[in-house]
């Protein structure tokens, strides 16, 4: 949305760089050609109401949403329509907090809170998430179903079959902006070249924070 091109931009090289053979980038019709600008190999369209998303969502394999999205009208109705699709989604940034207002159920998501986001999530406070990220991950995932990447110091990863992962690679300076979209480029992208959810957000994690 308006303000917020950078966050798609992030998202969009983060996958081009981890392998995505083709990346097309949703945003405002009036920040399509200064992104296109600056990273040429990204393909970026104007999009103004959610049916101007169907030519994309038919030939995409993969949506990461959320990243620069916002949470006025514009993003709410793109974000209702992707989540009417099938396919598979990274969920992240404006997107959680928009799925926070109106909870559902989907196997074939990845959620990539922050505390905070998980905090909102959860209907709790960002302490309480993070006295115990174990429980925290583990009912957001039986909450929210699908893959959840709750991040953090000791990013943890969790699923319906299998013990949370922790991640314990990473370091001090990852705790800034832009970092959490350059994750959900580099998840996308690896769901892209066919690996499961679960392996997509391990290895995208590791990779990430190494």
């Amino acid at each position: 949305d308006y303000g917020m091109s950078g966050a798609c931009r992030l998202a969009g090289e983060a996958a081009l760089r981890s392998g995505a053979g083709l990346v097309s980038i949703a945003t405002r019709k009036e920040h399509a050609f200064a992104i296109s600008s600056g990273c040429p190999e990204l393909m970026c369209h104007g999009v103004e109401k959610p049916n101007d998303l169907d030519p994309l969502l038919a030939r995409a394999t993969v949506v990461a949403v959320g990243s620069g999205l916002g949470q006025h009208a514009w993003g709410a109705a793109l974000w209702a329509h992707i989540v009417s699709s099938d396919l598979p989604l990274i969920v992240d940034a404006d997107a959680l907090n928009l799925l926070a207002k109106k909870p559902m159920l989907r196997k074939n998501w990845i959620l990539t809170p922050h505390p905070g986001e998980a905090a909102q999530l959860l209907n709790a406070t960002i302490a309480d998430i993070q006295i115990d990220r174990l429980s925290a991950v583990q009912a957001l995932q039986k909450q929210y179903e699908g893959i959840v990447v709750l991040k953090g110091s000791g990013t943890l990863v969790a699923s319906a079959m299998n013990t949370p992962d922790l991640c314990t690679q990473g370091n001090p300076g990852m705790a800034t902006a832009g970092m959490g979209d350059a994750l959900t480029g580099v998840i996308a992208a690896l769901v892209a070249q066919g690996l499961s959810l679960l392996d997509a957000a391990r290895l995208g994690v590791v990779a990430h924070a190494t």
